[in-house]
């Protein structure tokens, strides 16, 4: 018992101290294109731009110096003329940047998931939005019913006055949760952080700060709401500035600054969770393959099974709906750790998959 008690308190441990975080920096004029996809996507591309319809102005994505941050800034151009959806939709135009299902498998937002996104963000002072769309960041899904309606949107909206919309859905109709006068942020570099459990009746978090004085500018908090889309695969990140043309005469000529892009993955398990009692539960064989079988005369009083690596990611979560066996087909050859978990009972089991 001492040994499995230490096994346990060790995988939580680790688990929780691990946290997997990608970042995306300037890092100077040139190879802006490059850069991007060399984090988001190595060999692949995720930059969705205008330029095929707007060559001779070059790339709408560069890299500057700002002195007010002291260090390099990626710049995002759009323009009311000659810009569009890159090519296939000309009542908008989108200039962003994203992860997608050629990304490494830490930028995908996957079910009872934990994953904290945050950048850097300067709009012009004089900076001018749609009154129908001007999307600044979404969560999107892939995959599922719902996935040509964005999960969680950023959006600028020409009113009286302008407005900064944060917008959500866990179907297709979206609905603002909170907005604030976009002349808050207007002229001056803002930080967001933006933390979100992915799954139904879970938790979600939206924080704007300045960056000079660290006043805070937007606070949303929801804990029990729905962040998934039924039939989802995964939630990508997407930034940049995608706006409608349906009122372009409402529209100029923009330059909008990002700087410092995280995404940090975090396990949903916590130390918390941690009340073990003396019961046992047996799983073999070890090694598996397909199908493990679940033995113990408290093995139907688990209902949650949380399933993950050597490296502490998790990888899958199964409900409660077998009797004594278990379906692994799903995944590769590998150590799991298996965790059997409800209400103050938690057991761990290590098993070898071989597929």
């Amino acid at each position: 018992m001492k040994q499995l008690l230490f096994l346990i308190i060790f995988l939580f441990i680790f688990i929780n101290s691990l946290k997997s975080q990608v970042t995306l920096t300037a890092n100077g004029p040139g190879d802006t294109y490059e850069l991007i996809n060399s984090v988001m996507a190595p060999g692949y591309n995720v930059v969705e731009v205008p330029d095929c319809n707007h060559v001779s102005f070059g790339r709408h994505v560069d890299e500057i110096f700002d002195a007010t941050l002291n260090k390099n800034v990626f710049r995002f151009f759009i323009h009311t003329a000659n810009d569009n959806d890159r090519c296939i939709n000309f009542d908008r135009q989108r200039n962003e940047i994203k992860s997608y299902d050629k990304s490494p498998e830490n930028l995908k937002g996957i079910e009872g998931e934990k994953v904290i996104y945050k950048w850097k963000m300067k709009i012009d002072a004089n900076f001018q939005a749609s009154p129908n769309f001007t999307h600044l960041h979404q969560l999107k899904s892939v995959g599922g019913s719902f996935d040509a309606t964005p999960m969680y949107t950023l959006t600028a909206r020409k009113g009286n006055p302008d407005q900064l919309e944060l917008r959500q859905t866990s179907t297709n109709n979206q609905q603002t949760k909170k907005k604030i006068d976009l002349s808050l942020i207007k002229g001056i570099w803002v930080e967001f952080t933006e933390q979100i459990e992915y799954g139904i009746n879970s938790y979600y978090s939206l924080e704007i700060r300045r960056v000079d004085n660290q006043n805070v500018v937007f606070e949303y908090e929801n804990t029990a709401i729905d962040n998934w889309q039924s039939g989802a695969e995964f939630v990508r990140p997407k930034w940049g500035i995608y706006r409608s043309l349906i009122n372009v005469q409402d529209l100029r000529d923009e330059e909008v600054l990002f700087a410092d892009f995280s995404i940090q993955e975090v396990s949903t398990l916590s130390l918390d969770d941690l009340k073990v009692n003396n019961q046992i539960i047996k799983t073999y064989p070890n090694p598996a393959r397909k199908t493990i079988q679940i033995k113990g005369d408290i093995k139907d009083h688990f209902n949650h099974i949380y399933i993950y690596n050597v490296l502490g990611k998790l990888i899958d979560k199964k409900q409660k709906n077998f009797k004594d066996t278990l379906d692994v087909s799903n995944l590769k050859t590998g150590s799991y750790f298996f965790i059997f978990k409800n209400d103050d009972k938690i057991i761990s089991k290590n098993t070898v998959i071989i597929q």
